[in-house]
């Protein structure tokens, strides 16, 4: 077994009791009622440990529906308050003493605002756990074969602690490492995207026949493989068991943008990876669960997590097949209150059976984010290493 399949233990074992059932379910798609009553236990059990523990969370809980009203099911989800992602560009606010800190992540580079997010062990744990799991499920992990990885994300560097670089290196954990590159170099003063030197390694790893995993932003792949073609460099036949797991997007780049089949249908015909090896992956450092594509590239939505979609205008829920903002749930999260969210991202969510590769879990679609003027990501600190470059 995986070391980050094994067991993890909640910070208090009585009080986030259903916590624990919940996060142990090892199916990372298991649905049914029983699972939906845990899952609004486990709601409440987080709301509980965070209201004790953050007075700033304790009156948003007291001044919100669901004030001493605690959740029966998942159907009364919408009852939650919220935290605006936005909210942890300007403010650090965790439910942990200072010593339990295991990590502290941003969600940008060195320009705009970051969100600043603390884990403890169990948060930490939890969530890597539910990432090996949803790898488990698609058979991505226990390969013995070494991997060559090229990393489309930043090269660590001393002090540098951001989130999407911290998941692509812990991703390197479900196969050995032969070796590995980076998109993004560093260069002493900041970081540079290397295309060049991306070409170079996917020429090398085609010779060397060994499976390649290419983690992280689709911008520097798409922009690779641009200079592939620029350069005459002829298709490529990367060994069948490669992978691709994309995170993170193209925002400031949008005129640049490859549409997710195009860029996949390239990735096939340049890198030879077929199109079920080719998955892209949801996340952001203020909810760390991971949302993964099926093979049919739908988002699908973890039994660990829950997830609504409220109006732009109105902020009240919406049907399946709306658009509005995203709203992620998970109970999971100690450290900071962060279990339920409001993102950004506008997206639509809909009905399992709309997606028909018989996941029973619902999925959805990202169409764009609103308020781009001062909502960075990595991925706009990174599109911006693009300019001149691409």
């Amino acid at each position: 077994m995986n070391q980050y399949l094994g067991p993890v233990t909640v910070p208090d074992s009585d009080a986030l009791a259903a916590v624990q059932r919940l996060c142990d379910i090892a199916d990372p798609y298991a649905v049914g009622p029983e699972n939906d009553r845990l899952f609004a236990q486990a709601m409440n059990e987080s709301n509980a440990w965070h209201a004790a523990r953050s007075p700033f969370f304790a009156r948003m809980l007291a001044s919100s529906a669901a004030a001493g009203q605690p959740l029966a099911d998942v159907d009364e989800l919408h009852r939650l308050p919220f935290v605006h992602a936005n909210f942890f560009k300007a403010h650090e606010v965790v439910s942990i003493p200072g010593d339990d800190v295991r990590l502290h992540v941003t969600s940008s580079g060195t320009t705009g605002q970051k969100s600043q997010m603390f884990f403890d062990e169990w948060t930490l744990r939890a969530g890597q756990r539910m990432v090996a799991r949803i790898f488990d499920h698609y058979g991505w992990i226990g390969e013995e074969e070494p991997v060559n990885y090229l990393l489309s994300n930043y090269q660590p560097r001393p002090g540098l602690n951001l989130g999407t670089s911290f998941t692509d290196e812990y991703l390197c954990h479900f196969a050995p490492v032969r070796s590995v590159e980076y998109a993004l170099k560093h260069t002493g003063g900041g970081h540079e995207f290397d295309p060049f030197g991306c070409v170079r390694a996917l020429i090398r790893y085609a010779e060397e026949g060994a499976p390649v995993r290419v983690l992280g932003f689709p911008a520097f792949l798409s922009f690779t493989l641009d200079r592939m073609r620029e350069l005459g460099v002829p298709p490529l036949e990367l060994s069948p068991r490669s992978l691709v797991v994309f995170g993170g997007g193209w925002k400031g780049h949008a005129d640049k943008q490859v549409a997710k089949p195009e860029l996949y249908r390239r990735i096939k015909d340049q890198l030879g990876i077929p199109d079920e090896r080719i998955r892209d992956g949801f996340g952001a450092v203020e909810h760390s669960v991971l949302y993964m594509e099926c093979p049919r590239h739908r988002l699908h939505v973890p039994t660990w997590s829950r997830m609504l979609v409220r109006s732009v205008r109105t902020l009240e829920p919406l049907p399946y097949g709306e658009r509005g903002y995203a709203q992620f749930i998970s109970p999971y999260i100690t450290s900071v209150p962060a279990q339920s969210v409001l993102m950004g991202d506008l997206v639509s969510q809909h009905a399992p059976e709309e997606c028909g590769c018989g996941l029973p879990t619902p999925w959805f679609t990202v169409h764009g984010r609103a308020g781009l003027s001062r909502n960075r990501s990595c991925a706009v600190a990174a599109a911006e290493l693009l300019k001149g470059k691409s």
